[in-house]
């Protein structure tokens, strides 16, 4: 006996196309074409979501250098003399520090050039 599929290949379809939704012309209209927009997308959102972390790091970099640059130290002085005085905070964290508490960064800072 064999097994009809209509159901099951239905929910399938209807899937792929509700993931497809708002996309430009055919490819949110028609299942062949759709799959393939779906498939692409989801292969960029899984790239994007490691390539996110590349970014944010960078970006905290950038921003503990300026506020370190600020209170007279480079940023690789800075992440040394940290290390030296055993003060063991994520890059994450510092660089909230000097975007919203720069007077806590200047502590810190302070403290990378004594160690140093």
């Amino acid at each position: 006996m064999r097994i009809k599929r209509s159901v099951n290949a239905l929910k399938k379809r209807r899937k792929i196309l509700r993931l497809a939704k708002g996309y430009f012309g055919n490819k949110s209209k028609n299942y062949r074409i759709a799959r393939e927009a779906v498939m692409k997308s989801l292969n960029y959102a899984y790239i994007g979501r490691r390539l996110r972390k590349r970014d944010m790091r960078s970006l905290w970099i950038a921003r503990i250098n300026a506020a370190a640059r600020i209170n007279g130290l480079s940023y690789s002085k800075f992440m040394h003399g940290l290390k030296v005085a055993g003060i063991n905070l994520n890059r994450k964290v510092l660089a909230e520090l000097a975007v919203n508490d720069a007077t806590a960064f200047a502590a810190l800072a302070e403290k990378a050039k004594a160690a140093v």
